[in-house]
């Protein structure tokens, strides 16, 4: 958004070669499907929507050296309420690697299994993010490998940084709030430079 005020759409696309779940995340998967009653979340119109539509397919052409792929519309993620929870847009639709979504809805996929040094398993991923306003995008791209694997070093910067500022009184916001809200985002991304990489262009 940099100086943005508004938005017309922001779209999330997740480019993830292959999806092998831990257990944390079937038991996150399964809590929600019974939250939901088996319902969808979208945000469009400016709203929530529950809904039971059936899911679309669609090619989204990622960056190198992921490239065009087919993937599901509407796959619902955190994004469709932590985005619209802090920025005036009215669309915000999410996107889920084919591949990705057979893996983490199969019964059988096995867990992930460390392929480096670091614990990591050979899982690539590519967050492909697009907004517009107007005629006018922006996007910012990040990747790397293992998306459990940033999981850690995501939590401890946002711990780092919310302490701090917590204990000083210098946050952005009280109460509920997502990352990108309390934290300046190209910078909280940066930090993360170890694990991965950013782009962001227009």
């Amino acid at each position: 958004m940099r100086d943005w005020t508004e938005a017309d759409e922001a779209h999330i696309a997740y480019g993830l070669n292959s999806w092998e779940p831990t257990e944390g995340t079937r038991a996150a998967g399964k809590v929600s499907v019974e939250r939901g009653g088996g319902r969808r979340v979208r945000f469009r119109n400016g709203q929530l929507e529950y809904h039971n539509d059936d899911l679309p397919t669609v090619k989204w052409t990622f960056s190198d050296p992921m490239g065009p792929r087919t993937v599901v519309g509407e796959f619902t993620m955190a994004d469709v309420v932590t985005i619209p929870s802090h920025l005036p847009i009215p669309e915000v639709r999410t996107y889920m690697t084919t591949e990705a979504v057979g893996g983490v809805l199969a019964p059988d996929t096995p867990a992930p299994t460390a392929v480096d040094d670091h614990g990591r398993s050979a899982q690539t991923f590519l967050v492909d993010v697009v907004v517009r306003s107007g005629n006018t995008e922006r996007r910012a791209v990040a990747r790397g490998q293992d998306i459990y694997a940033v999981t850690a070093p995501l939590a401890v910067e946002a711990v780092h940084r919310a302490g701090g500022r917590i204990l000083t009184g210098q946050t952005r916001t009280v109460g509920v709030a997502s990352a990108g809200e309390l934290f300046d985002a190209p910078g909280f991304l940066r930090a993360l430079s170890p694990h991965i990489t950013l782009e962001l262009r227009s």
